[in-house]
């Protein structure tokens, strides 16, 4: 018997009605629970924007959040340069070196868009 049919069968026998049936829904679903560690490729979980927004959810919570409007767009300005630049398989530290050194020498930060995204530059 798993832990998990130990655990459905306890919840039964002293009377928790949901935690059991939470345990028979669990064994239902035992086997594709973990397909993601078995299988390679599979994703943890299948929503990919609530991926993309946990590291700033963990910052947040880990930070305590801004104390300030300019705070708060430094670091959601941020948090967009680096999702997108993981999103593209760029290095972020080579992009924000480039974009402070532009910054440095007064010059055009560098560019999120792919190279095949980019507008030339229009002629006259």
């Amino acid at each position: 018997m798993t832990s998990l049919a130990k655990a459905s069968w306890f919840f039964r026998a002293f009377g928790d009605r949901a935690c059991a049936g939470m345990c028979r829904d669990i064994l239902k679903r035992c086997e594709a629970l973990w397909t993601f560690v078995q299988v390679a490729g599979v994703e943890p979980t299948k929503n990919t924007a609530e991926r993309s927004i946990r590291p700033g959810v963990l910052w947040r919570q880990g930070s305590l959040g801004t104390q300030s409007t300019e705070g708060s767009r430094c670091v959601e300005s941020m948090m967009t340069v680096v999702a997108t630049l993981k999103q593209e398989k760029h290095s972020v530290l080579e992009y924000l070196t480039t974009a402070c050194e532009a910054a440095l020498w007064s010059e055009e930060a560098p560019s999120l868009l792919p190279a095949s995204d980019q507008k030339l530059p229009a002629t006259a």
